[in-house]
């Protein structure tokens, strides 16, 4: 808690430098959030942010519908294992193994040769950010939805069935209702992490993908050493992060009171 207080405060101080006297408390330092060079960074942490919780859902989904729908009962703990190994090493680890594969003469590139393909350069771009992120995130994803979809009452899928419903009417009139709550409480919980990534975006996205958290890691330990701004960034960040945790805990409680 003193951490943030003390945060707060240097917030407070318009322009406050390390070993120059403190001005007046004020508002400039948020105010210069909103200059275009930093709140495109701002817009950008979010994209990269939304984007990554999109596509982990868009992907997680149908893995954890197939473990706990589709899978033999006997096979699903240990599907579940493999799945989340890579959360098993370290995330600066695999970020340097995605540059191996996405470099123009990675992996990808090599493979995509071998088939006629045109190569692809999306290394130090945002393609390579939401890959990153995507392959960091997507395992806590599928945790949620699987826990989600293993609750799911199926006598429902039986009776809409019986009455006549396609898969597609029963999956989105019944699957996806029941789910809901894993699918926020999913989402929420990639947002969060992709929001506060430091990792990914500085090594596979390069200095055009800047978010949040390199500009807060250039005020304080960069050339610029703008405190007061650092710190009006990392309250933002805080607060961000905070009211998506509320709501994590809002829609975990309801998902554990659905069950």
């Amino acid at each position: 808690m003193f951490p943030t207080l003390l945060i707060l405060e240097l917030s407070l101080i318009p322009g406050f430098r390390l070993g120059q006297p403190a001005g007046a408390y004020g508002l400039g330092n948020y105010l210069e959030i909103f200059q275009p060079v930093y709140f495109q960074v701002v817009l950008r942490s979010l994209f990269f942010a939304v984007g990554s919780t999109l596509l982990c859902l868009l992907l997680g989904f149908p893995v954890a519908y197939w473990i706990a729908i589709k899978a033999p009962r006997r096979w699903r703990n240990l599907l579940l294992v493999s799945f989340i190994l890579p959360l098993w090493t370290s995330s600066l680890l695999r970020a340097y193994a995605w540059i191996t594969i996405l470099r123009p003469s990675g992996l990808l590139n090599s493979l995509l040769g071998v088939f006629g393909l045109p190569g692809q350069d999306w290394l130090n771009r945002s393609p390579a950010v939401f890959i990153g992120m995507a392959y960091s995130f997507l395992p806590y994803m599928v945790l949620i939805l699987y826990a989600s979809l293993e609750r799911l009452d199926r006598r429902l899928l039986e009776a809409a069935a019986d009455l006549g419903a396609t898969p597609q009417q029963s999956f989105w009139k019944i699957t996806v209702p029941q789910t809901l709550p894993g699918i926020a409480a999913g989402g929420l919980l990639v947002f969060i992490a992709s929001l506060g990534d430091f990792v990914v975006p500085e090594l596979l996205g390069g200095a055009s993908s800047m978010t949040v958290s390199r500009l807060i890691y250039n005020q304080f330990l960069g050339a610029t050493r703008n405190w007061g701004f650092g710190s009006s960034l990392s309250m933002i960040l805080i607060l961000a992060v905070s009211i998506a945790i509320a709501l994590l805990l809002k829609y975990g409680d309801r998902s554990s009171a659905q069950s």
